[in-house]
């Protein structure tokens, strides 16, 4: 047995999930609608959605080498370990990306298994890619207590078994609680001995990918939960109530990822805005000064606070690095980056007028709640902007 969502929704929860199908189909006009700017938006919400849902393990890397994450470039800043984890991460996710479309797609144990091992496969000690192979407790360090025991490890296969065949099964539940099913499921069973929430999360995005509304990286809500970390906590163990009781009422957690699809996706509008806003703005700045439009993309990651090095802008260009340092020396001369470091290790950011660009259209995150009756807590989130 399994944890199962109710048959069917109440009359608010279905008002909210056609209010998250508006947004979506707004999100799919915007996106569809042929435009030059949609690779930087594609790379910056990749990213995020890499690096917030690390963050939730303590896995905590920079915006900039999440997205040399993306951009398969070495990193700055991160420690060995973590590197490993998000690369380890990244991984899974442009498989599941790739898998999206996939006409002969189905689920079954080894693919969970497969993408298990992707994103631990930095640490042998952790069993990547098996079943753990006995008890396993969760601990909240802060309050140095177990908050969760997962079900008997002679249990596992025949759990996973189960819900492989019911990610296989027709449905006509709503594609966004089925994957949140998926995801609660996988992290209560907690199949393996590290790894359970970021597969869990790996999963619920491939069960709303294989939906294919919309392109894969914007149907995410990892970095909802990376925001919200401790909400997420806190309903997981609302759910889950210390150990395995898939006959616990679920409906809370139901909620909970609804919000996330609708916040996410309001965020993802503004961002659109302000990514074709600021585009069109610097893509006159560059025409003004005279200089190649292909830096466009450059100075659009500069402009919303990422660091530009030139291996990473040529190859986004398709310029060879040679080419790709005269530009960007060029748009440090007319006033536009500011360069940082000597030789292999010089980057550029955006200089006080491209900040002005940005701060010029710059739209501030939606926290509305689509559920009045429902008080969640905002929270300071600037630290993992």
């Amino acid at each position: 047995m399994l944890f199962t969502a109710p048959k069917q929704l109440d009359r608010k929860e279905l008002e909210v999930i056609d209010k998250i199908d508006e947004l979506r189909k707004s999100l799919k006009y915007a996106i569809s609608t042929p435009a030059r700017w949609h690779g930087v938006l594609r790379r910056a919400t990749l990213a995020r959605n890499i690096r917030h849902s690390n963050s939730i393990e303590g896995i905590n890397v920079t915006k900039d080498d999440a997205m040399a994450a993306v951009e398969n470039q070495e990193p700055t800043d991160a420690s060995r370990g973590d590197w490993q984890a998000t690369t380890g991460y990244r991984d899974a996710m442009t498989y599941v990306l790739q898998l999206a479309s996939d006409p002969h797609f189905s689920y079954d144990e080894s693919l969970i298994r497969s993408l298990h091992f992707m994103i631990t496969q930095h640490d042998l000690t952790k069993h990547p890619g098996r079943w753990r192979p006995g008890m396993i407790f969760v601990r909240d360090e802060k309050k140095q207590t177990t908050v969760y025991e997962g079900p008997d490890a002679d249990l596992v296969p025949s759990l996973m078994h189960e819900l492989v065949q019911e990610l296989n099964e027709s449905s006509k539940m709503p594609v966004k609680v089925r994957a949140a099913m998926a995801h609660l499921n996988l992290v209560m069973i907690h199949p393996f001995s590290d790894g359970n929430g970021r597969m869990a999360r790996c999963l619920q995005t491939l069960v709303l990918a294989r939906e294919q509304f919309i392109e894969p990286p914007f149907c995410s809500i990892e970095e909802y939960l990376g925001r919200f970390t401790q909400e997420y906590y806190d309903v997981l163990g609302d759910v889950g109530r210390g150990s395995w009781h898939p006959e616990n009422n679920c409906k809370p957690w139901i909620r909970f990822n609804l919000v996330a699809h609708y916040r996410q996706g309001m965020w993802l509008m503004q961002r659109i805005r302000m990514t074709q806003r600021v585009w069109d703005e610097l893509e006159c700045v560059l025409n003004s000064n005279r200089l190649p439009s292909r830096a466009i993309a450059a100075l659009t990651d500069a402009a919303f606070g990422y660091r530009v090095r030139n291996s990473s802008y040529s190859s986004v260009a398709e310029i060879s690095e040679q080419v790709g340092n005269q530009d960007l020396k060029a748009l440090a001369k007319a006033g536009l980056l500011v360069a940082s470091g000597e030789t292999r290790g010089r980057y550029y950011v955006a200089s006080p007028s491209v900040k002005d660009v940005y701060r010029k259209h710059y739209e501030p995150k939606s926290y509305e709640d689509p559920f009045v009756q429902m008080d969640l807590p905002l929270i300071d989130t600037t630290s993992l902007s």
